[in-house]
């Protein structure tokens, strides 16, 4: 996978997922990215780096929508509008983060390999925050997990 930044839509796999919802039908894309998050969610196998990628980048579109939540970049996120998502999305959202900064994730684990590790999870965190801010939301993925 070739990334070239830590935010949710800079790298491959995210570029891509964003040229799937765009290639979508509006009333497809929320559907999309519900099971793009919910796949991710249940995956108790190792998750594959790709799926987690896709499921930060699905969390991120989840975020900008929510209070605090930051708008993503056009550059290479979906270009097409999007719905206003259920809220039923953003838990779901919060359970795919966990998931995968959580052991047996490929991307947990070549992100922890770099220098810009910890940056990527403090991303996750804030992420993270938005989408649950009720449940005092972590501001920062741990880095042991």
């Amino acid at each position: 996978m070739g990334t070239w930044d830590i935010g949710p839509f800079e790298n491959d796999a995210a570029a891509d997922f964003a040229g799937a919802l765009d290639r979508t039908a509006p009333d497809g894309r929320e559907g999309l990215v519900r099971a793009t998050l919910g796949r991710v969610a249940r995956t108790r196998d190792y998750l594959d780096g790709s799926e987690g990628a896709e499921a930060v980048a699905a969390a991120a579109l989840v975020a900008a929508r929510c209070p605090g939540g930051e708008p993503v970049g056009m550059a290479y996120g979906p270009k097409e509008a999007l719905p206003a998502f259920a809220d039923d999305l953003r838990p779901l959202a919060v359970e795919a983060l966990d998931r995968v900064v959580a052991g047996e994730s490929e991307l947990a684990e070549l992100w922890d390999e770099t220098s810009h590790g910890p940056g990527w999870r403090q991303g996750i965190g804030r992420l993270r925050a938005v989408l649950a801010p009720e449940a005092g939301a972590r501001k920062e993925a741990p880095l042991d997990a």
